[in-house]
């Protein structure tokens, strides 16, 4: 091995898994760990693997990172879309007849914008709100990886009224240190959606950048009411939300 040149020992390198890569391989020697440390051989495990597409960084300045948060990138909010009733959302604030989950397009509704979502939450005539705090350790983001790199975070929400009602909307994500201070905070406005709507779908989205060292936690909560006070669900109509850790 030690006679291969470099660029060949990098391919062999590369067809190893990557977690192998860095707790083992790296220790061999010197000349191993400067390839396991060095950019060329996780550009080329990025290439392999797909993961140099029009949405990766090229420039992106530590391309190890770059892989394990490419290869992590998932939806970090459990139950997003209703599928599981209120399972795993907390601190529910079921103000009126409370939360509801209801098939789409519901009643003076659309169907949503993919086919993937079948369902959505639903607020009532008084406030609601749910939310949900991710264990970024848990989630296996590990601490030095949101010191240093602090990836994106990336929020986005859906939401719609109903044609015949109108309803209020509210989304507030905030990032936590482990004693769960507010290291920084997204509030959207108050979001007024007027009786005789087109019930069409909104996206709603923020993404937290240079937040800064010590972030563990992320707490989403979303919620809303309808402006008429109706008995039942005529509220704002909730889905499809999602949190991410980007390269």
């Amino acid at each position: 091995m030690e006679s291969l040149p470099e660029a060949v020992l990098i391919r062999i390198l590369a067809s190893i898994p990557a977690v192998d890569l860095v707790l083992a391989c790296r220790l061999v020697c010197c000349q191993w760990k400067n390839l396991v440390d060095g950019a060329a051989l996780w550009i080329l495990k990025c290439q392999q693997e797909g993961l140099t597409g029009a949405e990766s960084q090229e420039n992106a300045e530590n391309w190890q990172n770059f892989y394990f948060l490419s290869k992590k990138r998932k939806n970090l909010i459990k139950n997003p879309c209703g599928e599981e009733d209120l399972q795993h959302w907390g601190e529910v604030e079921n103000g009126g007849d409370g939360w509801k989950t209801e098939e789409l397009p519901g009643d003076f509704g659309k169907e949503f914008p993919s086919e993937e979502v079948h369902k959505y939450f639903v607020t009532s005539y008084e406030w609601c709100r749910k939310a949900q705090v991710i264990d970024l350790r848990a989630e296996g983001y590990w601490e030095e990886l949101m010191d240093t790199t602090q990836p994106k975070i990336v929020v986005k929400d859906w939401y719609a009224g109903r044609s015949d009602a109108g309803c209020l909307y509210e989304l507030c994500v905030k990032l936590l240190s482990e004693n769960e201070d507010v290291l920084a905070e997204y509030k959207s406005e108050t979001i007024a959606i007027p009786q005789d709507n087109d019930a069409s779908w909104t996206e709603i989205s923020h993404t937290f950048s240079n937040y800064g060292p010590g972030v563990r936690f992320v707490r989403f909560e979303h919620g809303g009411q309808d402006t008429l006070f109706w008995k039942g669900w005529y509220g704002v109509r909730v889905t499809n939300s999602s949190v991410t850790v980007e390269p």
